[in-house]
């Protein structure tokens, strides 16, 4: 049950499991909600951030002290809804000021029924979160809170998200077509178009299939429940993995369709979830990070360039996979092509022998810089190359 907090200090609690709590108002919806706690340390994007479905069942806490100054609109949203389960701002936005907002961001909170905590001080929780890890949190508000005790016994009830498989509840239901973009800036009729791609949605954001788009490619978005049959009856050049939500230990049938990919020897692209996919398939493992990498601000090397990238980050596991050779793999050689410079997390892959690759961050820039905007490119080459 949960109602609007506009215009109102209704109290708010946020109880981590470790029994730290933090006391505040309530902003968007009243009410109680549980999740996995994380940090985002984005000064803008916001809006991106709610609505990217790889933040299914965590609670957002926002590193930048003032939150909602550009309210909502109705064009920069990456799916349908709100994702996040909890959100937390130290200093929200009195009254959005931007020429395209609609409403605020704490009214878009409520009439969607998310539950956040205001005047928090987000700096001692971010830095708490640093040094003890992610983890299980509550939010809780109304004029009848239950006594602390109480509201920690719940948050440690909750799912943990290690082990949580979590893309089938994200994903669309049903196949779509994105049309690709001509020259004109028109759509091109279905059948049309320099390059097909079937991309296997385990949450991808809205922007990623419009970044293939515009460079011509009519992208067959299909479910995450799609099989390799599935994936060929669109008769792809390359076929797309997704970014999504969840341990990608739990992945077994999404690493079982891209092995199948691997095995023709389509061009294969991979994301965020995606990059876990294909270390998996390739016969890496995978692990939790400690408080992962959240934000539009996280420095990458691409170790087949040199050059050092700003780019948006929301993940929580990585591949375990050397930094130091090549690995063979069940699919030919294989190698790290990406590393973050803060923390040596493997942040892509390559294989050597045939077209595929994959990067643990987010290109698209949705929230975020167009540093990796290239990656795209770098697909479309792969797909002319398969073909010449």
């Amino acid at each position: 049950m949960t109602t609007s907090t506009r215009g109102t200090r209704v109290p708010a609690v946020l109880v981590l499991e470790d029994g730290r709590t933090f006391r505040g108002r309530a902003y968007g919806a009243v009410g109680v909600t549980f999740g996995e706690a994380v940090f985002s340390t984005g000064m803008t994007g916001y809006q991106e951030t709610l609505t990217d479905p790889s933040y299914h069942r965590q609670v957002v806490v926002m590193t930048a002290p003032h939150v909602g100054n550009t309210g909502v609109n109705d064009e920069d949203p990456e799916s349908s809804r709100i994702w996040v389960s909890g959100y937390v701002v130290r200093d929200p936005a009195r009254v959005p000021s931007n020429w395209r907002s609609r409403r605020s961001l704490d009214e878009e909170l409520a009439a969607q029924g998310v539950v956040g905590i205001s005047g928090v001080d987000t700096r001692a929780l971010t830095r708490h979160l640093r040094e003890r890890g992610a983890m299980r949190v509550g939010i809780f508000s109304g004029n009848a809170l239950p006594d602390e005790g109480t509201m920690l016994a719940e948050v440690r009830q909750a799912p943990e998200m290690k082990g949580a498989d979590l893309s089938a509840e994200v994903a669309t239901k049903e196949a779509y077509v994105v049309p690709a973009i001509g020259p004109d800036g028109e759509a091109v009729p279905v059948g049309g178009a320099r390059f097909t791609v079937a991309a296997v949605d385990l949450g991808i954001k809205g922007m990623t299939p419009h970044r293939m788009a515009e460079r011509g490619i009519e992208v067959h978005v299909l479910p995450a429940t799609a099989t390799v049959e599935d994936v060929y009856a669109v008769a792809p050049d390359g076929v797309f993995f997704s970014n999504g939500p969840g341990d990608p230990a739990t992945a077994d049938h999404a690493v079982s369709v891209m092995r199948g990919v691997l095995e023709r020897r389509t061009p294969l692209f991979g994301i965020c979830f995606g990059n876990q996919i294909l270390g998996r398939a390739l016969g890496f493992g995978t692990y939790k990070l400690k408080y992962g990498h959240r934000g539009i601000n996280q420095p990458v090397q691409d170790r087949t360039t040199g050059k050092v990238e700003v780019t948006a980050h929301n993940h929580g596991f990585a591949v375990d996979a050397p930094l130091d050779k090549v690995s063979e793999t069940p699919y030919g050689r294989a190698e790290v092509s990406h590393v973050c410079l803060n923390d040596d997390v493997v942040e892509g892959l390559q294989l050597l022998d045939q077209p595929a690759f994959s990067v643990q961050y987010h290109p698209e820039a949705a929230a975020g810089p167009h540093d990796a905007a290239y990656l795209f490119d770098r697909f479309v080459s792969l797909m002319e190359g398969q073909r010449a």
